[in-house]
């Protein structure tokens, strides 16, 4: 270990103290009192801490002989999992104190998660890899479970631990073949093994094997199956959190592996992720239409959004990449937003997540309706909404790949999805008269709202600079 080594993960280190040290000081001074500061100085950290990575030095460092890998890609990726992350805290503290549900563990989990994302996204080495996983994975089992008293919220954690050591043996049973085929866990070692010639059958095996792990945590089909029951079980501050950060982090390392260690079989792998993405697009469009519960439908609109993602990275360029970072950059931007409206959802007190609660919502509420109808046309994909050129993205990127059939079932599969979203307006347009909700206070997750729904707008311009951004990020991954 060098000095050079220890200034390259500065940031994770610094995070990393920072949990370590607000965990040793709640639990001795009286423990949950300290909770709502906590939640502040957490998500100043991180604003800190994205503002730091995103000014840094251009260029590419290696750290601990290559197994920690920071360059372009990977600082694109911690700028999105960290902003992400502290808004969802900002947004989430009223929401929880007000329950009851606000406990100094909470920033202390996230924060040692957002720490694993980072981890991920940077790994150059399987064991790195693992690493940084199970870290984040770890945390987010807990969190999952945060409502003691709520059987839903405990099945939530269950189901999520369960299905996600599955997960977590599919990868390492796949990083052994690896391995064993490689000889090494170096991905620079990797890529060299596996573009000599003829690509041992083994190391394909492994591949598949590593791409079904990490799947599961992008929550793609057919490995989707945690998702509806988590996003539904968990407290909704928390499946704000599974929406957004978890998702970069686990599409910025798919594209880290691929590209790093078996860039060089772009054939191999484009074929499996080409079924991916068209399962995820198809389930997640045509699932979501019977349900009613408005976080179980945003279970299934990540699904297909995912399955959208992975159309870019299927196409195996750097203009894939590129449309892939884009892409995750506005949909968990549209997420944060979508969620803050969620969470303002109450009746006498209590969270509604029944979508028909939404009738007539816009004569109570025309402001928050008409933020909400912007980002439901954004996540649809309709013109001129920034989501559109997002979706525009990543569908010219797989027509451009050689993948024209995906990119005519990605319209067709998003026509499909437009549904669910269009019938969310209308219950708050045109729905019947009925019980209303409360009237929602001007708090943080107004702010959120609003914000996002702005950025829809105004960010068809120029992308407020994510698209340059993502332009030096893929070219970072894709040399």
């Amino acid at each position: 270990m060098t000095e050079a080594d220890l200034n390259t993960i500065l940031p994770e280190i610094v995070l990393s103290l920072y949990a370590i040290a607000a965990l040793l000081v709640a639990v001795y001074s009286g423990k949950d009192k300290l909770a709502g500061p906590l939640i502040w100085i957490t998500a100043a950290l991180m604003a800190v801490l994205a503002a730091w990575i995103g000014f840094a030095e251009p260029g590419t460092h290696l750290a601990f002989g290559g197994m920690f890998v920071d360059d372009g890609f990977a600082r694109f990726a911690k700028v999105v999992i960290l902003v992400s992350a502290a808004s969802v805290l900002l947004m989430s503290r009223d929401y929880m104190m007000r329950r009851g549900m606000l406990k100094f563990e909470y920033p202390v989990l996230v924060s040692l998660s957002a720490v694993g994302m980072m981890m991920m996204v940077s790994a150059g080495d399987l064991m790195a890899l693992y690493m940084g996983l199970e870290l984040q994975s770890l945390a987010l089992y807990v969190v999952a479970a945060m409502r003691r008293d709520s059987l839903r919220s405990t099945e939530a954690g269950l189901k999520y631990f369960v299905l996600g050591a599955l997960s977590s043996g599919l990868l390492l049973y796949g990083a052994s073949l690896v391995y064993g085929y490689a000889g090494t866990t170096l991905f620079s070692g990797i890529i060299d093994a596996a573009g000599e010639g003829q690509t041992p059958i083994g190391l394909l095996i492994g591949l598949v094997f590593v791409m079904s792990g990490l799947a599961f945590k992008i929550s793609a089909v057919p490995f989707h199956m945690w998702t509806p029951d988590v996003y539904e079980g968990s407290p909704t501050p928390v499946t704000a959190f599974f929406a957004t950060a978890p998702k970069m982090a686990a599409m910025g390392l798919f594209a880290r592996v691929l590209f790093d260690a078996f860039g060089g079989v772009t054939q191999d792998w484009s074929q499996v992720l080409a079924l991916l993405s068209l399962l995820s697009m198809f389930l997640g469009a045509i699932a979501g239409v019977g349900q009613t519960d408005i976080k179980r439908l945003m279970a299934y609109s990540s699904i297909a959004h995912m399955g959208y993602a992975l159309m870019g990275l299927a196409a195996g360029t750097a203009f894939g990449v590129q449309a892939m970072l884009v892409y995750m950059a506005i949909y968990v931007t549209m997420s944060v937003g979508t969620f803050a409206f969620i969470l303002t959802m109450e009746r006498d007190g209590e969270p509604v997540t029944d979508m028909r609660a939404l009738n007539q919502y816009a004569k109570a509420e025309p402001g928050r309706a008409l933020a909400m109808l912007v980002l439901l046309f954004s996540l649809a994909g309709v013109p001129p909404m920034v989501g559109f050129f997002g979706k525009l993205y990543v569908l010219r990127a797989a027509y451009e790949g050689g993948l024209a059939w995906l990119a005519i079932a990605g319209v067709i599969a998003s026509v499909i999805g437009a549904f669910y979203y269009l019938r969310i307006v209308y219950y708050m347009y045109f729905g019947e008269e009925g019980e209303t909700l409360d009237r929602g206070r001007t708090s943080m997750p107004w702010v959120f709202l609003m914000g996002s729904a702005a950025v829809m707008l105004l960010g068809i311009f120029n992308l407020f600079g994510v698209e340059g951004a993502a332009i030096t990020a893929a070219a970072a991954l894709v040399n």
